[in-house]
């Protein structure tokens, strides 16, 4: 362990096995890998031309300010858990067991959702058929949620060049989407600009905002793994900015280009993207084929890696939680000696996404369509609600921890941080009253909101499914701190004091 260590550190579960094995460029590619979701492009496109409107404005007034945040809180408590360790550190181990769950399962919940969805519709347009509901499509979308946790369970020195891969793939297919259109544009013309209607409005903004948000948030998940950084407190503030501005540029581009070839009306969200490069990918005549399916098996790969990134560091939190006696049992919070993985808490995320996945497909009658938006805003939803948790915590920790070492300060001191914080969570807030009750501040608002057209499925299934969802988790993550006091072990709470428990 490090000797850097703050006088938090010492309050952690110490799991074995670890090893300092990511340097800068790596936790930049991690960041990346986990936070450029391809999945999210055409959905964000559907917003049509205030879509981009909204993409810049919220990296500008939210992206900026939680970078900063993060940055600070990452480089300054640089524990393996990351905010596991800082909620517990700032409101005590309830709390941080709780926020860690919906964190936590927001991951298998999207790769079993919403990455298998978008990657089996890819391959079954591009690559393969497989048909909707057959022994082709089942066995499919198990491969791709077990070869994600595969990558999750191999060692992090290993693993990192998989989720390294997957981040300059991403980059290379955005970068290629995005130049192709701009050729394409140059020879037809460039069409969706015509209809789109870049003023943005209120109705767009309730519209976007928690996809948006979703697809911004995620930076910190590295410090999952603060502990096998080799320099963390120089390394994540210098890697979160790289990671933080590559982001942004691959969604405003991408988005941008495919609402200038296609017609805002024509783009779908679990589509969008592919559909957009079969379009522009014509101007390179006979070779367009195999391009176009070689971009379908990158941009599948891409939806792996990401996962597989997501999982890396989201388990990882969940394991120090079980290890520190918040969630079940600490047999889930165990590394093992040789890969210096969470092997336990990997296969129990393979299961989830596993059930999650069987769950979805029965979702509006087969409907991929609705079934991708919805299980989409279940992911979003349970995300956003744990940082209404962790941005106090990052607050707490910068008022009442002055004394700890902060390499990287956000600047104008308290007031600087304090008016980031503030900003964030009100995003954060809007976001996720959005996505838990769409169309209500609408209606508020008088603004006409068809609820069955926008989702495929009626208010109530909708409800049912996202609160239904979120009341789960609460009785999960309750009977977790339960069932975990009454197995006690003399050991772990030697590592934790009574008064952060």
């Amino acid at each position: 362990m490090s000797s850097n260590r703050t006088s938090a550190t010492s309050r952690t579960p110490d799991p074995t096995g670890l090893q300092r094995s990511l340097k800068r460029f790596d936790i930049t590619a991690l960041a990346v890998a986990a936070v450029i979701s391809f999945d999210t492009v055409g959905q964000i496109a559907t917003g049509g031309g205030e879509a981009v409107t909204w993409t810049a404005a919220i990296a500008l007034f939210f992206l900026i300010p939680y970078a900063l945040l993060f940055a600070e809180t990452g480089a300054a408590f640089p524990q393996e858990g990351g905010p596991y360790v800082w909620v517990k550190l700032a409101f005590g181990r309830s709390a941080a067991a709780l926020t860690t769950l919906f964190y936590w399962v927001t991951n298998p919940i999207w790769l079993g959702g919403s990455l298998v969805f978008l990657a089996a519709e890819t391959w079954d347009g591009f690559v393969f058929h497989l048909g909707s509901g057959t022994a082709a499509d089942y066995a499919f979308k198990l491969l791709f949620v077990w070869a994600a946790i595969l990558t999750a369970v191999v060692s992090l020195r290993r693993g990192k060049w998989v989720t390294t891969a997957g981040a300059l793939v991403k980059v290379l297919a955005l970068a290629l989407f995005t130049l192709t259109a701009v050729f394409y544009g140059i020879e037809h013309g460039f069409q969706g600009l015509s209809d789109a209607r870049f003023t943005p409005t209120t109705a767009g903004f309730l519209a976007l905002v928690p996809i948006l948000l979703f697809a911004y948030v995620g930076f910190e998940a590295p410090n999952a793994a603060g502990e096998e950084m080799h320099d963390p407190q120089r390394d994540v503030p210098a890697a979160l900015g790289r990671s933080a501005s590559v982001a942004a540029c691959c969604y405003l581009l991408p988005v941008l280009a495919l609402l200038a070839v296609v017609p805002a009306q024509k783009v779908t969200g679990i589509g969008g993207f592919m559909e957009g490069a079969r379009l522009v990918f014509g101007i390179y005549g006979s070779a367009s084929g195999p391009l176009l399916t070689l971009t379908a098996v990158m941009f599948v790969f891409a939806l792996l890696t990401q996962g597989s990134a997501w999982m890396i560091v989201s388990d990882r939190m969940q394991a120090m939680a079980a290890a520190d006696g918040a969630f079940f049992t600490r047999y889930l919070g165990a590394f093992h000696p040789g890969l210096g993985t969470p092997v336990r808490t990997n296969l129990l995320s393979g299961a989830v996404a596993t059930v999650f996945m069987l769950a979805a497909m029965q979702l509006a009658d087969g409907d991929a369509g609705a079934v991708f938006a919805v299980v989409l805003t279940v992911a979003v939803t349970t995300l956003l609600l744990s940082y209404l948790v962790v941005v106090p915590a990052l607050v707490a920790l910068r008022l009442r921890r002055p004394d700890v070492a902060r390499p990287f300060r956000v600047p104008f001191g308290n007031t600087g941080f304090l008016l980031c914080a503030a900003l964030v969570y009100a995003w954060i807030a809007v976001g996720s009253w959005s996505a838990l009750f769409p169309g209500v501040l609408e209606g508020l608002l008088g603004i006409d909101y068809a609820f069955q057209e926008v989702w495929g499925v009626s208010r109530a299934s909708f409800e049912t499914f996202t609160l239904g969802t979120v009341t789960l988790l609460l009785i999960v993550g309750a009977a977790g701190l339960l069932a975990a006091r009454r197995r006690p072990s003399a050991s772990a709470d030697d590592a934790v004091p009574e008064a952060d428990r």
